[in-house]
């Protein structure tokens, strides 16, 4: 019998209020799962609005160390009640670090380890330098229940590296929670359709399905593009919702197909690792 997952992503959008969203999260994971769904995937630092727009030193009093942030808090228990995966970003505190980090909850509620945001964007309107380290735990692939799951966060996703990381490391699904829009300093400059291309050549080069969470909404005059997806492991869309809708968008994928494809592609079977670290060309 083949192994099948099924995958969501959830879209919303967010306010001032930490407990409104995280119950909002709360609902939309329920239909999700009601939907059949096994992962599910909730936007990048859903805990409140997207504070890197700007640099404000009261922003530092949302973080938390991770086993106990209120995210975490609520919703590990609900993973276990609904029996389903939960990949969870949230603003971490430890000690007097902080970071942009995610925690994966299996579907029996225990906390299977903590990842941090490895590359930190710094620019008008996405100021997380100010806010975030450079995470030090390496890249993470998740054994759970239902796979071996690779998740990344939002601007992990421009990177070819740290898909192929995830890769090499057995992922068989990848994930990336997402805080995506406008750009202050170019109100004319709309990115999500490069957005979408990136994350779809991850899957092409690495014959895996990927999958992007992203919030809606006007903050403050940075809309965000929503748009969040699901793609095979051809790049083709399988589930995608609009740039203002809040819900959810499900897709299955057959795990044993994909791991025939990927053979048969050789994409790994032909990596020239002993190659890489060189300089090559005339001189």
């Amino acid at each position: 019998m083949a192994r099948t997952l099924r995958l969501a992503v959830l879209q919303a959008a967010f306010g001032e209020d930490m407990t409104a969203n995280i119950r909002t999260v709360e609902k939309l994971i329920r239909d999700a799962a009601k939907d059949g769904a096994q992962v599910i995937l909730p936007p990048e630092l859903f805990q409140g609005p997207y504070f890197c727009k700007t640099e404000d030193t009261v922003h530092f009093t949302t973080a938390y160390p991770w086993q106990e942030h209120p995210a975490v808090t609520a919703l590990a228990p609900l993973a276990k009640e609904l029996g389903v995966v939960l990949p969870i970003s949230i603003f971490e505190r430890d000690g007097q670090e902080y970071y942009n980090s995610l925690v994966t909850v299996d579907a029996d509620g225990e906390l299977l380890g903590l990842y941090r945001k490895s590359h930190i964007p710094d620019g008008p309107g996405y100021e997380e330098k100010f806010y975030f380290r450079p995470g030090d735990t390496g890249f993470k692939v998740w054994s759970t229940k239902f796979g071996r799951l690779g998740v990344g966060i939002c601007w992990d996703q421009w990177f070819p590296e740290a898909a192929r990381a995830m890769m090499l490391m057995g992922a068989e699904v990848l994930f990336y929670p997402t805080a995506i829009g406008s750009e202050p300093e170019n109100p004319g400059l709309d990115t999500r359709d490069r957005w979408r291309r990136a994350m779809t050549g991850h899957a092409v080069s690495n014959v895996v399905p990927v999958a992007a969470a992203n919030r809606i909404g006007d903050e403050d005059g940075q809309i965000f593009y929503g748009s969040s997806f699901i793609v095979d492991d051809g790049g083709d869309f399988i589930a995608d919702m609009s740039r203002s809708e809040e819900g959810f968008a499900a897709a299955t994928v057959d795990l044993d197909h994909l791991d025939e494809r990927r053979a048969s592609w050789g994409f790994f079977r032909d990596r020239r690792p002993e190659l890489y670290g060189k300089l090559t060309g005339n001189r």
